[in-house]
């Protein structure tokens, strides 16, 4: 086995999730995630603590992420357009293309009580990132907040209803996640 080796990390995750997905989060070892991506632990922790780290590792970029989207957006735009257009980039530019890894990562998440608290926690620093991003958009606290938790809302529920479908476009999806909130009002946009 070579020392550096390209891919390490991909190759990690996606050994890590075949082997959740097969036997089981709490089954797996890391061991045996390492010899699935004929890696070494050595390899496995300069990427990762632990296996549950595997699943979440990208988390750490999300409020780069968001705080990126919200400042392209153009500046006199309505919060809810921000929301829309920002959620439209993420879905195209990042996970556009991640539909059936997505759909395996969520199935892992949901078999774990412990993964399911994480999950919360993820969804938890993208309304923060979501709320500082509003903030500095000029919004006042209480509109930056609720703004910050419709966006991760609308999110979540948006990538589900893809993740249960068959062949739909998430941007399509959102717009339509986004169009059932607008009609709350009563006032359809």
């Amino acid at each position: 086995m070579s020392r550096w080796q390209p891919g390490a990390k991909q190759r990690l995750e996606n050994a890590a999730l075949e082997l959740f997905q097969e036997q089981g989060f709490a089954d797996t070892t890391v061991p045996q995630i390492t010899a699935r991506a004929g890696l070494t632990t050595r390899t496995f922790f300069r990427h990762f603590t632990d296996k549950r780290e595997v699943l979440f590792a990208f988390e750490a970029e999300l409020p780069a992420i968001v705080a990126q989207v919200l400042r392209d957006a153009p500046p006199a735009l309505p919060p809810l357009d921000v929301i829309r257009i920002a959620l439209e980039q993420v879905a195209t530019d990042r996970i556009g293309g991640a539909h059936g890894y997505l759909r395996t990562h969520r199935s892992v998440v949901q078999s774990n009580e412990g993964l399911k608290e994480r999950e919360l926690r993820k969804h938890s620093v993208l309304a923060d990132a979501a709320r500082l991003g509003f903030l500095e958009r000029g919004l006042d606290e209480l509109t930056a907040t609720v703004a910050a938790h419709v966006a991760v809302t609308v999110f979540n529920v948006s990538v589900d209803r893809w993740l249960d479908s068959d062949g739909s476009s998430l941007v399509e999806i959102l717009r339509e996640t986004i169009h059932a909130v607008t009609s709350l009002s009563g006032q359809d946009e």
